[in-house]
This record gives C-alpha cells, structure tokens and sequence, in this order.
C-alpha cells in the first residue's frame, strides 16, 4: 500500500532538512573557532614555558591538539543542533 506523497510536501520536508544542516554547520564553525582559540593559547604558552613540553613536543603535535580539540567541537555542536532543530520541526509537524 503505497502512500500518496504530494510533490510539495517533499520540497518542504527537503528545505527543512536544508535548514537544520545549515544551521549546524554554522553553529559548528562557531564552536571550532572558539575551541581553536581556547585551546592554542594554553598550547603554545605551554610549549614556551615547560620543559617537557619544549622536549617534548614539536610543533607538528600542537598543531595535532589544537586541530583535534577543533574537530571534535565542530562534530559535536553540529551534531546537537542539527539534532535540536530537527526535534524541534517534528513537533511542530506532528
């Protein structure tokens, strides 16, 4: 039994879908600027202050923390809004 499914209803199902992507993107880029920021700083001070970390590491591996730090909040604000504002539209629909 196959539904009926009008052409209109998917365009809008789509530019909601749309929606909540772009803003997770935006709101991901956000968080990864705030993380970049929030995690070279101590980074590279460190690097500067610490003799374990001047040994230690080199500026390949902080550039390895800093971008992995970026990443993951990226990922994971994106992910949560993207998830929020879909919730959000299905209770709106339903």
């Amino acid at each position: 039994m196959a539904k009926n499914v009008s052409l209109a209803s998917v365009d809008q199902k789509l530019a909601m879908a749309k929606r909540c992507s772009h803003e997770g993107v935006v709101a991901g880029a956000k968080a990864a600027v705030i993380a970049t920021v929030a995690t070279a700083i101590p980074t590279f001070a460190c690097g500067k202050k610490s003799p374990w970390a001047r040994a230690n590491l080199n500026p390949t591996a902080k550039a390895l923390i800093v971008s992995t730090a970026a990443g993951m909040a990226y990922f994971i604000v994106a992910d949560k809004t993207i998830l929020a504002t879909a919730r959000q539209n299905s209770f709106k629909q339903g």
